[in-house]
């Protein structure tokens, strides 16, 4: 059927609240890098986010205006959109952003929480919990997992190996001897262990 509406989450608002809404989530994750949020919300920031960079690629007039539409302070924004931003995923195809799911805020509130942020920035959560996981495996003189040396790959593809291996000197010498406590009830190895 040719000619078909478009579906997305309605997220209980009308249709010019929505926009507000993301237009209001897209603007703090320009702002911030990293939004913690529902997990719908999320999801639908994730689309215009992403819209936005390829947009941002193209650096046209017609794309300029565009990326104004969907920022609140397009003013203090638009630099960093077409300077860092454009510039960071000029050789990624897309996947530009992230949603992770977390814990609910609170334990009277079960609604399902996500973590929205941009790939390969500052604050991104996966390269960091992967140099911890490195770490933790040489400070226990262990060889990481499969999944760990894939996520190695998946996070430095972008980014370089140098700086990655930086980080994880730096958590070592942080976090010492602490990164190996607990290593009787870490599940990967009493999986080893088997």
């Amino acid at each position: 059927m040719a000619g078909g509406l478009v579906k997305y989450r309605h997220l209980s608002r009308n249709s010019a609240a929505r926009m507000a809404l993301l237009r209001s989530q897209v603007t703090a994750l320009v702002m911030h890098e990293h939004i913690q949020t529902t997990y719908a919300k999320a999801k639908e920031s994730q689309r215009m986010v992403e819209k936005m960079i390829t947009l941002a690629k193209k650096d046209t007039v017609t794309s300029r205006k565009k990326v104004t539409g969907m920022l609140y302070t397009p003013h203090a924004l638009l630099p960093r959109v077409f300077g860092e931003l454009k510039n960071r995923y000029k050789d990624r195809a897309g996947g530009y952003t992230r949603v992770t799911r977390t814990e609910p805020a609170s334990t009277y509130d079960q609604g399902e929480y996500a973590i929205l942020e941009f790939v390969d920035g500052p604050r991104d959560s996966r390269y960091m919990m992967t140099a911890m996981a490195v770490a933790r495996d040489l400070q226990r003189g262990v060889e990481s997992t499969d999944i760990t040396k894939m996520n190695v790959e998946k996070v430095t593809r972008y980014r370089g190996r140098e700086d990655f291996d930086k980080l994880v000197e730096k958590i070592k010498k942080r976090w010492g001897p602490a990164l190996a406590e607990n290593w009787e009830a870490d599940p990967a190895h009493i999986a080893a262990k088997k």
